[in-house]
């Protein structure tokens, strides 16, 4: 590890931030392998020519960032790989405080859904259409209850990435349909659309069954549109921000 000259930094950002992104970057080259331990505070202070409170502060940032761990009860730190939780807490994070809009969120489902459907076609297995079929009688047990509709509605559609074997679209998923709940639990509450959502679950569930890649993918984006038609039909603004309620329209 290069030591950082401290005249060297970049007054205009604190040395805290700038040594955990140098410890960051480390560890995303690899030169920093998951599973190792971190240098002490004493020996980082040295390197770092700073203050061992600097190190400690670049430390709880990385902590947060989940890059780092430490051992209950010892000052042992160890690199870690952030879980889905950590991740997904910072895209949701970025997507409120960006003023993000219900209609703009929609547009990022409606690229992501289709994909995960599409996918999932050619690689779910027995197990994972096992448990899509379970959501799916589950879902028609509850046709009159809004609320549960809209928790396994949800759950399908997670079951759905999962179903992808790609992480990647999986944790996207994840964290835009937990955004999103909020609102498709309104629209369910205010119209009658459970029947309509079942026949969409059910056709998508059959085209994965079948292997059918493309029919997914078509399924998928016709029930993503009808969340859509749902906020039309229920008088619910579209362009507010996640950041709050999705008021009707006046």
């Amino acid at each position: 590890m290069d030591q950082i000259d401290a005249p060297a930094r970049d007054r205009s950002s604190p040395a805290f931030r700038q040594i955990a992104q140098e410890l960051e970057q480390q560890v995303l080259t690899g030169e920093l392998a998951v599973g190792n331990t971190l240098p002490g505070e004493l020996e980082l202070a040295r390197r770092f020519a700073v203050s061992r409170s600097t190190i400690r502060e670049a430390i709880r940032l990385l902590e947060q960032l989940g890059l780092i761990r430490r051992e209950e009860g010892r000052n042992k730190l160890t690199v870690t790989a952030p879980s889905n939780k950590d991740i997904g807490e910072r895209m949701r994070t970025a997507f409120l405080l960006q003023d993000t809009t219900f209609e703009q969120l929609w547009e990022v489902m409606s690229a992501i859904e289709p994909m995960c459907a599409f996918v999932a076609a050619t690689k779910a297995s027995e197990q994972d259409l096992a448990v899509i079929a379970d959501n799916i009688a589950r879902t028609e047990a509850v046709l009159g209850d809004a609320e549960q509709l809209a928790e396994l509605d949800i759950e399908f559609h997670n079951l759905v990435a999962a179903a992808t074997g790609n992480g990647a679209l999986r944790l996207s998923r994840d964290t835009v349909g937990e955004l999103f709940y909020p609102a498709f639990n309104l629209v369910i509450s205010r119209l009658n659309a459970g029947a309509r959502l079942l026949l969409a679950h059910r056709k998508i569930f059959e085209a994965l069954k079948a292997r059918n890649a493309t029919e997914a993918r078509s399924w998928m984006e016709k029930h993503v549109g009808d969340f859509q038609r749902g906020c039309d039909l229920a008088n619910l603004d579209f362009n507010a921000p996640i950041s709050g309620p999705m008021s009707e329209i006046s």
